[in-house]
């Protein structure tokens, strides 16, 4: 017998479960990112993309978005407490996919 869905594993996935969104708040792990650097860091991602992720991390709480005035004006992205506390996670997902997921086996459209 198959076992229900998870509600917790499925606020994750419907978060996470985006394309980019991993990445996204993988590349803000080091700390507060402006967000041409940003977009440089995550090849093939569009800004509107970008954009959209971001804002969704906000609406989450991971992500906070600061402002400096300028000139010029500065944009720059970090995580919060909740969004650092991933880390753990993405750590075990890079450990088990050097594992189990080999290099170029997501290549092309097989994986997307």
């Amino acid at each position: 017998m198959c076992a229900g869905v998870d509600a917790s594993v499925e606020r994750v996935f419907k978060l996470f479960g985006k394309r980019w969104t991993g990445i996204v708040v993988a590349s803000l792990m080091a700390g507060p990112v402006h967000f041409a650097d940003l977009r440089r860091a995550i090849p093939g991602i569009s800004d509107r993309v970008l954009s959209d992720r971001l804002t969704e991390l906000q609406v989450a709480g991971l992500v906070i978005r600061e402002v400096y005035s300028g000139p010029p004006l500065r944009v720059a992205y970090h995580l919060t407490e909740a969004g650092l506390a991933m880390r753990p996670a993405l750590e075990e997902l890079r450990r088990w996919a050097d594992t189990h997921l080999p290099a170029g086996a997501c290549s092309g459209e097989k994986c997307e």
